[in-house]
């Protein structure tokens, strides 16, 4: 196995970056790329660490910390979100990063991997908080943000308001109004038609080509879906428009359960006024994990890491998985499912469909040049069918899973792209 060499802060082998890299390390090893090149992709290029004042409503001033990590920016700049919330750490965001330069590499846009987080709970500051905690943060930032350098996004607790407020104080800064500098920006400040639904609309999509591959009758499935938020919300939208059956949804507040399906386009109608999925008439309140074990044709967990792991594995009946949260599946439970017969399309590819869309975005502002969003679904469309067939062709090649063939496609793509350019030195 590859010795890792980073720096003592980092945790053990539990820690979400090195699980990551052990998926990293299988697929290096099936594609028996040289080792020591591959050492270099094993690390990140940079991590950044900012500590953040901010002065609060009442006048007294708060420290948050905040972070941003490159994890390869070999094929372009760093592409990725940033994240608001409590549990935020480097850790975390180094793994996201490395995620990142994958799922760049499998759908072949010209980006590398990053990601950056701040560890505070938004919920609880106010608008005029979140804008000076944003602004600051990106100044902090200034010297590795820009549209040839680091492009951020949203992620989650993060949105086209604070997109915006991120491009206008780089704006200010650079003297220009520079739009590429970040993606997930409201379509008045060159955002891209088609945005909001891209993630979840990718979903669809590859739910689509996987059907096909695993002979699963999509317009006559049932689909549980963990997380009604915007992936898994969207997701729901277009499934059901599909002929899909979704029985199941949920949100942090719980999960409901109609097994002749439940009427999506009613569901968010009461979202939307209620803010939760809970009561929902016509459906039966259940917990998420008795949702996660439910008898259906597809699972989709769209929530958070960790969800699907060795305590519960053995208990999932779903014919097929889409992750459409980044990480949702332990490595442990990898293996449980494989042996059960479970096809997993990772996250690395199943939820691509964001980063895609997002790279429409960074090249319409670069060019001033704006598409009709049926030019965006028609483009999004080919290049998640492309990725799709190529992550099969390379897991049918070397027998593997859907997961390590994503891996081994983007980790191929990656590699290539250092053994070619060489090591500056």
């Amino acid at each position: 196995m590859f010795q890792s060499y980073l720096v003592p802060d980092i945790p053990g082998e539990n820690s979400l970056y090195e699980q990551t890299m052990r998926r990293f390390d299988r697929a290096a090893l099936k594609l028996k790329i040289d080792p020591s090149l591959y050492s270099i992709i094993r690390h990140p290029e940079r991590e950044i660490t900012v500590y953040i004042p901010v002065q609060m409503d009442d006048g007294t001033f708060r420290v948050y910390v905040g972070y941003r990590v490159h994890h390869s920016i070999a094929r372009g700049p760093a592409k990725g979100g940033i994240r608001y919330a409590p549990d935020v750490c480097l850790d975390e965001v180094r793994a996201l990063a490395a995620w990142m330069t994958m799922k760049c590499a499998i759908v072949n846009i010209p980006f590398g991997g990053g990601k950056g987080g701040i560890r505070c709970n938004p919920h609880e500051l106010s608008l005029g908080e979140l804008e000076r905690l944003t602004r600051r943060y990106t100044a902090e930032l200034l010297d590795i943000l820009g549209p040839d350098r680091d492009i951020p996004a949203p992620d989650i607790n993060t949105n086209e308001q604070i997109m915006a407020w991120l491009m206008d104080t780089y704006s200010m800064h650079a003297r220009r109004t520079e739009m590429a500098v970040v993606t997930g920006k409201p379509l008045s400040i060159g955002g891209s038609r088609g945005r909001s639904d891209a993630t979840g609309l990718g979903l669809a999509i590859i739910a689509e080509e996987a059907c096909k591959v695993f002979h699963i009758d999509l317009p006559n499935s049932t689909i549980a879906i963990q997380g009604f938020g915007k992936v898994g919300s969207v997701a729901a939208r277009y499934l059901y428009q599909m002929g899909a059956r979704i029985v199941a949804v949920s949100d942090i507040h719980g999960a409901i359960y109609n097994p002749s399906g439940l009427d999506i386009p009613e569901l968010l109608r009461y979202v939307r006024e209620q803010q939760t999925v809970i009561h929902f008439p016509e459906a039966e309140s259940i917990s998420n994990e008795e949702l996660l074990e439910l008898e259906v044709d597809i699972l989709i967990p769209a929530a958070t890491e960790n969800q699907i792991t060795e305590a519960n594995a053995d208990r999932i009946k779903a014919k097929l998985i889409l992750e459409g949260a980044n990480g949702p599946t332990t490595i442990g439970a990898d293996e449980i499912l494989s042996a059960k017969g479970i096809h997993v399309v990772p996250d690395i590819l199943a939820n691509s469909g964001g980063v895609t869309v997002s790279y429409f975005e960074w090249v319409q502002d670069r060019q001033g040049f704006f598409w009709t969003e049926e030019e965006v679904t028609h483009r999004l469309r080919t290049m998640l069918v492309t990725a799709f067939e190529d992550v099969y062709k390379m897991a049918e090649e070397y027998n593997v899973t859907l997961r390590i063939g994503s891996y081994m496609v983007g980790l191929q793509r990656v590699y290539d792209v250092y053994r070619i350019r060489g090591i500056y030195a």
